[in-house]
């Protein structure tokens, strides 16, 4: 586990800001040119001076430490190969726009001063503000722009590939405006994909090796620059004082901290206890146990250090322990359905999270793009109606219900499915072990797990399984073989967590689609290939309608809740945020919840 000052992706949302500002964002488009939005129209006008989350007003200077836990190989965030630093992208790195956090998505003036898209997009350009600079002096250029794109293309990570080969031509309509041309299989996101694109300068970075991954000091035109690093251990990044955007309205109250430092933990314990000790300043906490039992140390009882809860309005993204249906014996889905029904979340979160969880039932869950206690709508049975049989009956009539666990921990009604399941599958009993008839071989399975926490519900889980005969062993790695494994889908089971938006899109293709089951270094984890999924992430991205975009979204959830790719576990309900009180945060957070851009120090 990573304690970022940046939210934890999969956490909950309430449906009475989002509906309204869905409602509004899926108007008919509008083109406005110092911001452009997904659907309708920006939130903030053109002369807007900060965004509503951020105050302006805040102080300059003092330092902040922030804790993770792991280690880190790679100053380049960009490439598959190695583990970056914390932080590189969001303060060393900046895009062509910049996303505000008070809408779905919607892209605000950056790097480039003024964007033009047709209403179709079929190509946009940027014009380039003649302000902006590298922290070397250097100004940002058309040649930066087109450089980015093409390294990141053929040598950055497999998104980025998926994304940018989109673009069919590039063109050069004056010395600082740059035009993208999509090819024709493009789609209505692309263009703000290109927006969110990081420039990297060419004149430094033709002269590397790009897709090594080392410690060369990276360079960019963000606020910060990377003052020292200790490799795995310790990265600060210093305030960039001749900031070329300091004076933009989507920077107003934001980088207000004069040295932020990540210091590197070998575990979450050793992290807490630095923690309580004052070596880091911010942790977020996703521990129920802790949240609740673990914050009574003598700086909190002294008031130095402080509580605080947010609420997130965003959908809660699925966290799920991941089938990896490469392996044969995960192939057969009654096989993964049997182990979905083994899982008694009833019992888990009673007695090892203080009943502080929500179970995930979609990967949308709680907001409208949900497909959860939902029958599918006329739309969304048209969508799904070329593939028969990809979604089970129950799923299109209400979603997916998890099974009904039992507190006490017996659950014999689920183990008895669960044998039911895996006679399906070719499996039977034989003398307490789970045996394929065919070959005489147990049903073995390994999970992998790099952290305590994770380790922890592996083992219970297992424990669950062995009580129909099922051999689960845990494999705790260091962190740095866990990434290696999990990009290369070494593994059989492992635990992940998948973002999720109010506004899904081209990341959906990295993250469940077929062309990314076999390329390294994607989030499609378990393998999937179904032609629904695609279908149906083809139907959401060229959707113009809130409604066929709802439809799209939904139909998709139900394909992969009906794949039993993984086994969904929990949510929190609200983000935990434990603070010194030196550390000051606005008074509104954002759609997405806090901002740690947006903190400043009063010492």
């Amino acid at each position: 586990m990573l304690a970022l000052p940046f939210p934890r992706l999969p956490f909950g949302l309430t449906l009475l800001v989002v509906l309204p500002l869905l409602t509004s964002i899926f108007a008919t488009p509008a083109e406005a040119d110092h911001a452009i939005a997904m659907h309708g129209e920006p939130l903030y006008p053109e002369d807007f001076t900060h965004f509503a989350y951020a105050n302006p007003a805040a102080p300059k200077g003092g330092s902040i430490t922030y804790g993770a836990t792991g280690s880190f190989d790679s100053l380049n965030p960009f490439i598959v190969r190695g583990t970056s630093a914390i932080g590189l992208r969001e303060h060393v790195f900046e895009s062509l726009l910049a996303r505000g956090y008070d809408e779905a998505f919607t892209l605000y003036a950056l790097l480039a001063e003024k964007v033009e898209m047709p209403d179709d997009r079929s190509w946009i350009s940027f014009t380039l503000n003649p302000a902006a600079r590298f922290s070397d002096g250097e100004p940002v250029t058309v040649d930066d722009v087109i450089y980015s794109l093409e390294a990141l293309r053929d040598k950055g990570r497999p998104n980025y590939k998926t994304y940018y080969s989109k673009v069919e031509r590039i063109e050069r309509p004056d010395p600082r405006t740059v035009k993208f041309v999509f090819a024709a299989d493009g789609d209505r996101e692309i263009p703000l994909i290109l927006g969110l694109m990081p420039i990297i300068p060419k004149h430094v970075y033709e002269k590397r090796s790009f897709e090594q991954s080392g410690f060369d000091m990276p360079i960019g035109s963000g606020p910060y620059t990377v003052g020292n690093f200790t490799p795995g251990a310790r990265i600060v990044y210093r305030r960039n004082h001749d900031y070329w955007g300091a004076s933009l309205p989507v920077n107003a109250g934001h980088n207000n901290i004069d040295r932020i430092t990540y210091e590197y933990f070998r575990d979450a314990n050793a992290s807490f206890e630095a923690f309580k000790a004052g070596i880091y300043h911010a942790r977020p906490e996703d521990d129920p146990g802790r949240w609740t039992n673990g914050y009574d140390f003598p700086a909190l009882r002294q008031g130095q250090v402080r509580k605080e809860t947010f609420r997130n309005r965003m959908p809660s993204g699925m966290r799920a322990l991941v089938f990896n249906t490469r392996k044969p014996t995960l192939k057969d889905r009654n096989v993964r359905l049997a182990l979905i029904r083994l899982f008694n979340f009833d019992w888990v979160n009673r007695n090892l999270y203080h009943g502080l969880y929500v179970r995930t039932q979609s990967f949308f869950d709680n907001s409208e793009l949900g497909s959860h206690g939902h029958p599918a709508s006329a739309r969304e049975r048209q969508l799904l109606a070329p593939f028969p049989g990809v979604v089970s009956a129950e799923i299109m009539e209400k979603g997916w219900h998890a099974p009904a666990g039992d507190p006490t921990g017996q659950d014999r009604r689920n183990r008895r499915a669960a044998i039911g399941l895996l006679k399906e599958a070719g499996y039977e009993l034989r003398a307490g072990t789970m045996t394929e008839v065919a070959t005489g071989r147990p049903l073995k399975l390994e999970i992998l797990v790099a952290t305590p926490d994770d380790e922890r519900l592996a083992l219970t889980y297992a424990s669950m399984t062995r009580r129909i005969g099922i051999d689960i062993s845990v494999r705790n790695v260091d962190p740095s073989q866990y990434q290696e494994r999990r990009s290369n889908y070494d593994f059989e089971l492992m635990f992940n967590g998948w973002f999720s938006s109010l506004s899904p899109g081209n990341e959906q293709s990295f993250y469940w689609g077929s062309a990314a089951a076999d390329a390294p270094g994607t989030r499609n984890y378990m393998g999937a290939k179904e032609p629904a999924i695609d279908a149906m992430i083809a139907e959401m991205l060229e959707a113009r309608t809130h409604e066929d975009f709802v439809a799209a979204v939904r139909a998709m959830d139900r394909v992969l809740l009906s794949g039993a790719y993984m086994i969904p576990l929990f949510h929190q309900p609200d983000q935990w945020l434990a603070l010194w009180n030196k550390v000051k945060v606005p008074e509104k957070a954002s759609l997405y919840g806090y901002r740690s851009s947006a903190w400043w120090i009063e010492e």
